[in-house]
């Protein structure tokens, strides 16, 4: 059920248009309390959408009482009008349900550059068939209309201790720190003021969402929201809290890895023994971004050559000429020179792990990334077409 699975919530998704294959396309979750205590991070991209800018705004006091979300476009760079489309989903929303506009948060995703007065007709149009069908089984509804060039809808939830967190995510290509391109939201009926529920997400997304960089691309419309109704009036271990919501983070961002748009490989890159963890994100980051390993992944070669070469452009402290590298359990590189032979190394299951050994500290950190493949291009240069 993903988002409804927590009790004081309900949701629906409904097809309003927006997409031509006329699937649902227009999600409302709505946080029917006792609390409604919200919380968000944004994309870091300098060019944010209408409702990244919106949502921004609104979320400012830590209330929430209801998320509306879009697919089908992205409303981003169209002007003066995308944002009055944006504030008059908001005010729709909070019309229909009895609430403040400045307690909704609007979500959009698609193309850029394109909104009418077609799409916002659409939209509210939209916000209106779901507020009547909203229901605590519409988890599964909402999810399946935030997809864009997802294959599948991405959906986790964890119970621990009478409280429960749920969540949904959309997300398939544009995968990069900062987020991702990708719309999440994410709802517990544990007890949690403001001030925790940001804490808890801010510290889940880092090691979760920001970890994910499939293409190295930064969206405009990246937006995670954690909703609090208190509903089950369990007050939860802080630590306890942040561990079930770190690892419903992590299911997403897992799910989102492996529907990265036109994958064969999905890579977990494990930076060991960095000097420090922003160390450890660097160097495993600039082997996500390398074009020529993933491109060596997709046909299936363990160039480990390109790993150091990679690494070898940061400015994380290490000897370039002491590092190991091993590819799905193999050391095809020790202190760096050759070890295993390539033939040793098995590429051919989806699941690709390197593990980098920079042998100078303590720290460590993993990033998820794909390969490089023909389909990637190919649907990537057919997008808006």
């Amino acid at each position: 059920m993903s988002v409804t699975a927590a009790q004081g919530f309900e949701a629906a998704g409904v097809a309003a248009g927006l997409k031509s294959t006329g699937k649902n396309d227009v999600a409302l979750v709505v946080n029917r309390g006792p609390l409604k205590v919200g919380a968000a991070v944004f994309t870091t991209n300098r060019a944010k959408a209408n409702p990244i800018l919106w949502s921004q705004q609104a979320i400012a006091d830590g209330t929430v009482e209801a998320v509306v979300l879009n697919s089908g476009g992205a409303n981003c760079f169209t002007g003066s009008f995308g944002f009055q489309t944006t504030h008059q989903t908001a005010e729709r929303a909070a019309e229909l349900l009895g609430v403040s506009a400045g307690d909704v948060l609007v979500c959009s995703t698609g193309l850029i550059g394109t909104g009418d007065e077609v799409f916002r007709q659409k939209v509210l149009a939209g916000v209106t068939a779901a507020s009547a069908q909203l229901s605590a089984d519409g988890g599964e509804a909402a999810s399946l209309a935030i997809m864009t060039t997802d294959s599948r809808p991405k959906r986790s939830v964890r119970a621990r201790d009478g409280w429960t967190i749920g969540g949904m995510a959309k997300g398939a290509g544009m995968l990069a720190p900062g987020l991702a391109t990708m719309l999440v939201v994410i709802t517990t009926d544990a007890v949690l003021d403001a001030a925790e529920a940001d804490a808890a997400l801010r510290q889940a997304t880092r090691v979760s969402f920001d970890r994910l960089d499939s293409d190295g691309c930064m969206s405009t419309n990246d937006q995670v929201t954690l909703l609090v109704s208190g509903a089950s009036g369990v007050t939860p271990d802080a630590d306890a809290f942040a561990a079930e919501l770190r690892e419903v983070c992590l299911d997403l961002a897992r799910q989102l890895q492996g529907d990265a748009e036109g994958a064969s490989h999905d890579i977990t890159i494990r930076v060991e023994n960095a000097a420090s963890e922003l160390d450890a994100v660097e160097v495993g980051r600039s082997v996500a971004r390398n074009n020529l390993f993933k491109a060596a992944i997709f046909g299936n070669d363990p160039n480990w050559g390109r790993v150091l070469a990679a690494i070898g452009t940061t400015g994380a402290a290490f000897d370039p000429y002491d590092v190991d590298v091993w590819m799905n359990g193999v050391r095809v590189c020790t202190a760096g020179g050759p070890d295993a032979p390539r033939e040793a190394v098995d590429l051919t299951p989806r699941a690709t792990e390197l593990v980098i050994d920079l042998r100078i500290g303590d720290h460590t950190a993993t990033i998820l990334t794909n390969d490089l493949t023909h389909d990637y291009v190919h649907e990537n240069s057919a997008y808006s077409s």
